[in-house]
């Protein structure tokens, strides 16, 4: 597709690349892209909500760990991570964000998924 509605990393700035400590995650969503994406998927009906879990895993591993869940767009989707306890190396952090639309009475939902690449240094 031409356009992405989102999920896009905002942590804290998109240029950090190295996490100490506690770091804030979040995202945005883009939501004229959204209805533009819902029509041309042919999906009619409210968004009822927005969900953004969040999950990491160490560079090169199949298995990932979820740091958190939010459903606050006015705080972009922000969950705190702690890495204090994580050995130093590279990890991905993967944003997956779910918009549950109402079709006849039912959530349907769709997923778009952002995911980068950070050291950990501790």
């Amino acid at each position: 597709m031409p356009y992405e509605w989102g999920p896009h990393f905002i942590v804290p700035s998109e240029t950090l690349k190295k996490f100490s400590g506690t770091v804030r995650l979040r995202e945005m969503v883009d939501e004229d892209l959204l209805k533009l994406e819902l029509k041309e998927l042919g999906i009619a009906g409210p968004v009822s909500r927005i969900a953004n879990p969040w999950y990491f895993r160490k560079k090169g591993t199949g298995t990932w760990l979820k740091i958190g869940e939010s459903e606050n767009k006015s705080e972009n989707f922000a969950v705190q991570w702690d890495t204090r306890r994580l050995k130093n190396g590279r990890y991905e952090v993967l944003g997956l964000m779910h918009v549950y639309v109402l079709v006849n009475g039912k959530e349907q939902a769709i997923a778009r998924q952002s995911m980068v690449e950070v050291s950990v240094k501790n």
